[in-house]
């Protein structure tokens, strides 16, 4: 969706996509807009609550039947088992994403790793084409005028030309670009906190092959899992630059981290896309 930033400030339903890496701003500058007049639509909280909540469930009943004490209890219908996932709390989908390595330190074996990854890629595709869906909700039954969609940082490794038609035909897409000057802050922290992340097939291939034979390991069953996401980051954090940027250049806008930074509420949000409407044909 394009417009000048005149059409943006009188479109009496604004409705918005931001696009970032993790570490970006993105969620945070998302929360400065009151959701008494904004339904926030998240991307994440949409996967792990529809369309990967069995497979979660699954996986955290599977650990649990490890446990006599446990198992007995499920067997018996005594105790039941929930996920409490909320916008603010997505560890459940980063716990059954998991990380790839040895098994009995946490990590998972390659098979299982990669069903995950394709059963994340799913969901996430099938979130982001739901988002008309929910913006016609929010107007229809709970009385929002805007709409903002707080997209999955692996949104540009989809590969799904539909998807980004869908969200460019829906929303205004906007894409916080990360300075060079804070890149390898969010890279250093990333390495630092190591999370479980998606990866496009091709390039997880590619990059775990690297590492494989960098590292010298015979089989994925022998690394570290917090060692091969450290690892890797920085080799993704590259590889999605170029990708969040063609898909700004070609159905957004950019803005800059930094600018971000000094949003305090709608008014200042509003000013910000105004402004990268005005400096992008």
């Amino acid at each position: 969706m394009k417009m000048s930033s005149q059409e943006f400030i009188d479109w009496p339903s604004k409705r918005i996509t931001l696009l970032a890496m993790s570490g970006a701003g993105k969620t945070t500058l998302a929360n400065k807009l009151p959701k008494s007049k904004w339904f926030h639509y998240s991307g994440d909280y949409r996967i792990g609550t529809r369309y990967l909540r069995e497979p979660i469930l699954d996986n955290i009943k599977r650990q649990a039947m490890s446990v006599p004490f446990l198992r007995d209890l499920l067997l018996s219908d005594s105790i039941y088992i929930s996920n409490k996932i909320t916008v603010d709390n997505l560890a459940p989908v980063s716990t059954f994403l998991s990380k790839l390595g040895d098994p009995s330190k946490g990590g998972l074996p390659l098979e299982e790793f990669k069903h995950r990854q394709h059963l994340h890629h799913q969901a996430e595709i099938a979130a982001m084409n739901d988002v008309p869906e929910f913006i016609h909700k929010a107007e229809d039954i709970y009385g929002y005028h805007h709409f903002i969609n707080d997209a999955g940082g692996s949104v540009c490794e989809l590969d799904s030309p539909e998807v980004l038609e869908t969200l460019a035909q829906n929303t205004l897409i906007i894409y916080i670009k990360i300075p060079e000057t804070l890149e390898q802050t969010i890279i250093e922290r990333a390495k630092t906190d190591p999370k479980p992340l998606y990866y496009r097939e091709a390039f997880l291939e590619e990059k775990l092959e690297e590492f494989m034979t960098l590292k010298n390991y015979s089989s994925t069953d022998a690394i570290q899992p917090d060692e091969f996401v450290s690892w890797i980051f920085p080799e993704l954090f590259k590889s999605r630059l170029p990708r969040y940027q063609a898909i700004a250049d070609q159905y957004g806008y950019t803005v800059d981290a930094n600018d971000i930074a000094h949003v305090k509420n709608e008014t200042d949000f509003i000013q910000l896309v105004s402004a990268a409407l005005d400096k992008q044909p």
